[in-house]
């Protein structure tokens, strides 16, 4: 495609440029090859189409294989050149024969399998059926499933006693530094930098010795220092020596995937890291075996669930762990087949049945959890970590030692799993976790009668407490809740509290008519919102009360038939007990306590407000908010202080304001100001040479609040530097505005655009595009500017639309009251922009401009960048020039024939 247009080859290879209009029409008439057939048709501006799509045959004939969902990233996959720009559409054809000639190459049980699997995708009206059954040449089985069942060739794993607890062994600076410089490899020039952060780092691992007085580093090591290795180092060694797992915890499924891939250098034998390194995610990111065996049985009948069922089979066989989100599931398929039956298949509700289920011992979720418990290496993720100790009892939450890696969002991880919600959807999901598929909807849901049901059998008082609360589960939101809350007709006591709270904010919100979310304060409170608050504690507490007997029951036979109990139902439950009290105080528990005080003030060292959620204009929920002031407390009392050791590192640590390195803005914002024993502090400097490798200009003739100006103003940025552009937003509007603006000409330039909520694809895929595409320009919002990391010339240039302020919501005031005030503001403003501007240079040999479209930038916010790099404050003709002088572009390079 170029711009609106596209280009199209016709079957005798006569090429033909089309506008939009035309292209739409003959991909109405023909059965096109193409790639990526959504992005395709938003590009063109048509509705989805039928065509013999590219990703779809990769993804049956090399399941469970990385490929970037482009052209060129096709061809680099099957091993051709690139298309050239503009794209050669020769290269379309070219890819399948690779890709049918590979599979006509299979054998055996493996080719009566993908054959079996195409016959049934021909019923499902696969356009690709008819030239893979061609390539297979034979007719397959002719099992129930027809090949689809995939849940019978999963391997089980096996029993194995638990291991015993680690050692205490420490880890010497040197031991550290050896390690290091194995991992490295023979003839690698040793950083300095690098190693004594490996030194310093293996303060961590060594024994405490007091109780809640881990050994603890917090590192704040510049960009390029090597960090990963860095900590990688002692807690390898500490794991090899005393038999226990570290457990290296980072913010993003993204940064997982890059750490994953770092430790290669640890264990380049694929099957010793299989054994030693375990990835650890949320139950919520892998795929169920019975939901998917479910959805087989149930939807196999349904022709147009048959290929998107078909192409999961075939990863299922081949995945290495199961993984839906970050791992080596293709993100783009749930692009081309909606979510339900893609990532939808995952376990998003809590209603596992463990050890009852038939495919238990094949459980993508419990062969991670139990390679974990002897694996020398777990990389988690912040909000895993702080689950399991929300979640589940102390002895089995905490590991003994711990790496935070992008340890300046400890505060967000905390924020987000030590808060408590009582909104219509919150609400919803606990009556379907209680009471299951209601009212015929179609779904998988299992009741918390099929979950445990069996497991309280000749109980009587539990019997009929599980009847309680299935009972008084009906006063939570049923199906079309929000419908009644808007039409002020609520059905049962939460709907008529989320009515009241609903009028409050609507009343009382600045802008009721703003598409984005809406919020108020809680008090003073409309009249009748405080009796539906107290209404409504009493109806919880009915559901509340049996719930706890229903604990009790069970802990009384776990405790009771001890020595009996098989380790599968032992596993039950304990999962139902400590499912069953996280909901009854962390969920229950924190709504009645928040409803009792309706009316009146917060409690102390918390925040509350109400709102109304709203995406693009629709309302989509309704809630009651209360979170910890400061969540770093909490998050150090449940996960530091029964730890031993940790180590909390980020490249942006502190905040260095002019009155110098601020250590205790890194120590609050991670929860180590609240531990008896200090911190060793680490710094490591960066080695690259910013003065010399990057320019800032701070741009201050282009008006805000004209998106003509801000559009334009991107489009000679980006022309300048020839491509290579990350355009940064604190809104989405704007980001939306601006790419409109921008696809047309930069497309027509050879630059391709991709827009983070625009482009219908995941974040780290519209990443991976960025970073393959040397010359293509990626917009995008916070998720970006955190997690991007792209070496080379793939990003060369940041501009940023505007300071990115704090949203002064009801949340930031109650912070910025309690933590400084204006200080405080600044203070996330220079974290936000050193992050921003540390995309810029990931390797040796970088250079990068940091551009700044708003001219209110304070000289006080510029303590965010490096000293030595000079802030020129021009206007954007001069801008413009510097970077294409900077990067050596001539003048007309980038723009358009």
């Amino acid at each position: 495609m170029a711009g609106r247009g596209g280009v199209l080859m016709t079957a005798d290879g006569e090429i033909e440029d089309l506008d939009a209009d035309a292209a739409g029409r003959r991909i109405a008439r023909d059965l096109p090859l193409v790639v990526c057939m959504p992005t395709v048709a938003r590009r063109l501006g048509i509705r989805r189409f039928a065509a013999h799509d590219l990703l779809e045959l990769f993804a049956f004939v090399r399941p469970a294989r990385f490929c970037l969902p482009t052209l060129d990233g096709l061809a680099r996959a099957v091993g051709l050149a690139p298309a050239g720009k503009p794209p050669d559409p020769a290269r379309l054809p070219e890819i399948a024969e690779v890709l049918l000639a590979e599979l006509s190459e299979l054998g055996g049980e493996a080719r009566t399998r993908a054959a079996s699997l195409a016959q049934a995708m021909a019923d499902g009206g696969w356009p690709w059926a008819a030239p893979v059954l061609k390539a297979l040449g034979e007719g397959g089985s002719k099992s129930r499933f027809r090949g689809l069942d995939a849940w019978t060739r999963v391997p089980e794993f096996p029993d194995m006693a638990p291991p015993p607890p680690p050692g205490s062994a420490a880890v010497e600076p040197v031991e550290a530094a050896d390690r290091l410089r194995a991992m490295l490899g023979t003839g690698a020039e040793e950083r300095e930098a690098q190693r004594r952060y490996a030194e310093g780092a293996a303060h961590a691992f060594r024994p405490r010795d007091h109780v809640d007085e881990p050994r603890i580093v917090l590192a704040e090591a510049g960009t390029g220092t090597g960090k990963t290795l860095g900590y990688v180092a002692p807690a390898s060694v500490w794991a090899e020596k005393n038999g226990g797992a570290v457990w290296i915890s980072t913010y993003t499924r993204n940064l997982q995937r890059q750490l994953d891939q770092e430790l290669d250098r640890l264990y380049p034998d694929p099957k010793l890291k299989a054994e030693r390194a375990v990835i650890r995610k949320g139950r919520e990111n892998y795929l169920c075996l019975l939901n998917f065996m479910e959805a087989v049985q149930g939807g196999a009948a349904r022709r147009a669930d048959i290929v998107p069922l078909a192409l999961v089979a075939r990863w299922i066989e081949a995945t290495r762990d199961g993984d839906l989100a970050g791992g080596d599931f293709p993100s783009w398929l749930t692009l081309l087949f909606g979510s339900e039956r893609t990532t939808g298949l995952a376990d998003r509700r809590g209603e596992c049945v463990f050890s009852a289920c038939e495919h238990y011992r094949k459980c993508f979720i419990e062969v991670a959890r139990k390679k974990s418990e002897r694996a020398e290496i777990v990389v988690a993720n912040h909000a895993l970590v702080l689950a399991r100790a929300v979640q589940l009892r102390a002895e089995e939450s905490v590991a003994r030692r711990y790496v935070f890696d992008e340890g300046h969002h400890l505060l967000d991880a905390a924020d987000s799993a030590f808060s408590a919600e009582l909104s219509g959807l919150e609400a919803a999901e606990l009556r379907r976790w209680i009471r299951g598929a209601e009212d015929g909807a179609r779904g998988r849901a299992r009741g918390l009668t099929r979950r445990i049901a069996d497991l309280i059998v000749g109980d009587d008082d539990a019997t009929a407490a599980l009847d309680r609360v299935t009972h008084a589960a009906r006063v939570l939101p049923g199906f079309d809740w929000l419908t009644r809350l808007k039409g002020e007709n609520p059905a049962g006591p939460t709907e008529a509290f989320l009515t009241r709270l609903r009028q409050q904010v609507m009343a009382r919100s600045a802008g009721p008519d703003n598409p984005y979310g809406l919020e108020c304060e809680t008090a003073p409170p409309v009249p009748g919102l405080p009796e539906a608050a107290q209404t409504l504690v009493q109806a919880l507490d009915e559901i509340r009360k049996p719930l706890v007997g229903l604990k009790s029951a069970l802990a009384a036979r776990l405790d009771e038939e001890t020595d009996e109990l098989p380790t599968g139902e032992r596993v039950r439950l304990e999962a139902a007990i400590n499912g069953i009290e996280y909901r009854c105080e962390a969920v229950l528990g924190a709504w009645m306590s928040m409803l009792g005080g309706v009316g009146g003030p917060p409690a102390e060292g918390f925040v509350d407000w109400f709102s109304v959620r709203r995406i693009a204009g629709r309302e989509v929920d309704v809630g009651f908010h209360r979170h910890v002031v400061d969540p770093t407390g909490p998050f150090a009392e449940t996960v530091l202080k029964p730890a031993h050791g940790a180590v909390i590192t980020s490249a942006s640590l502190r905040d260095r304001s002019g009155d110098g390195d601020d250590w205790s803005t890194a120590e609050a914002r991670t929860g180590l100001a609240h531990m008896v024993a200090p911190a060793v502090r680490l710094s490591v400097p960066s080695p690259f040479d910013y003065g010399e490798n990057t320019r800032i200009f701070v741009v201050g003739d282009v008006r805000r609040d004209r998106p003509d100006e801000i559009a334009a103003a991107y489009r000679e940025l980006f022309f300048a530097s020839g491509g290579g552009g990350l355009g940064l937003f604190t809104a989405i509007r704007r980001l939306r505005n601006v790419h409109e603006r921008l696809l047309e000409p930069l497309e027509n330039a050879g630059l391709p655009l991709y827009a983070q909520h625009v482009d219908p694809m995941d974040t780290s895929t519209l990443v991976d595009i960025f970073r393959a595409e040397t010359d293509s320009c990626l917009l995008g919002t916070d998720a970006v500017r955190d997690g991007v990391d792209v070496p080379g010339e793939s990003l060369r240039l940041i501009v940023f639309d505007r300071v990115p302020w704090p949203r002064p919501d009801i949340l930031h005031k109650a912070r910025r009251k309690a933590f400084g005030a204006r200080r405080y503001d600044d203070m996330l403003v220079r974290l936000r922009l050193k992050q921003a501007y540390g995309r810029l240079l990931r390797r040796a040999g970088d250079r990068g401009v940091f551009v700044m479209l708003d001219p209110m930038l304070p000289s006080r916010l510029c303590d965010a960048f490096p000293p030595e790099v000079e802030i020129r404050r021009v206007g954007i003709a001069e801008a413009v020039e510097g970077v294409r002088t900077f990067f050596g572009v001539p003048e007309a390079s980038g723009k358009s024939a």
